[in-house]
């Protein structure tokens, strides 16, 4: 499931979580150009954007980030009407600045989340043990904006 750029409907972006949400974790670390999963996650990129290496002028950022906002909060409004109003998690904590422990680095997929964006949103499904989140991230300026979504177990993420 290679990311889209930008040109997909929030239905197919919902099949792509459904099938992240349902697939087997597998017990060591494996990646691929557009999901990396591991012991109890995995992380998919659903959209992204073009790159900002060659221009990075406001236009051409704020169509990308309008096109990309607009897919996740598409696809928030399907999931929220699937399993209720999701919760906010900051993912600030997981960069470890605050921890006293200077080795301190977090669990998957928290770790690498937390390197690309600043906040998720967090659906728990009813009878399910996993947890499945949505966010916008970006590496770097110059990199593409992505739609990442993220399914983990329950005992990945507080309460």
């Amino acid at each position: 499931m290679p990311p889209q750029h930008l040109m997909c409907s929030v239905e197919e972006l919902l099949h792509v979580v459904e099938s992240l949400h349902a697939m087997a974790f597998p017990q060591q670390r494996q990646e691929r150009a557009d999901r990396w999963s591991g012991p109890g996650y995995h992380v998919a990129v659903l959209v992204e954007s073009q790159d900002f290496w060659e221009d990075r002028s406001s236009e051409v950022v704020e169509e990308a980030e309008e096109s990309i906002e607009a897919l996740l909060v598409g696809l928030a409004a399907l999931l929220t009407e699937r399993w209720g109003a999701p919760g906010a998690v900051d993912l600030w904590p997981y960069l470890g600045f605050d921890n006293p422990d200077p080795h301190f680095q977090a669990p998957e997929p928290m770790n690498s989340l937390c390197g690309l964006a600043g906040s998720m949103q967090v659906w728990r499904p009813p009878a399910s043990d996993r947890w499945i989140a949505l966010t916008i991230g970006q590496a770097d300026p110059e990199f593409p904006l992505q739609l990442l979504a993220a399914v983990g177990e329950g005992s990945a993420l507080p309460g």
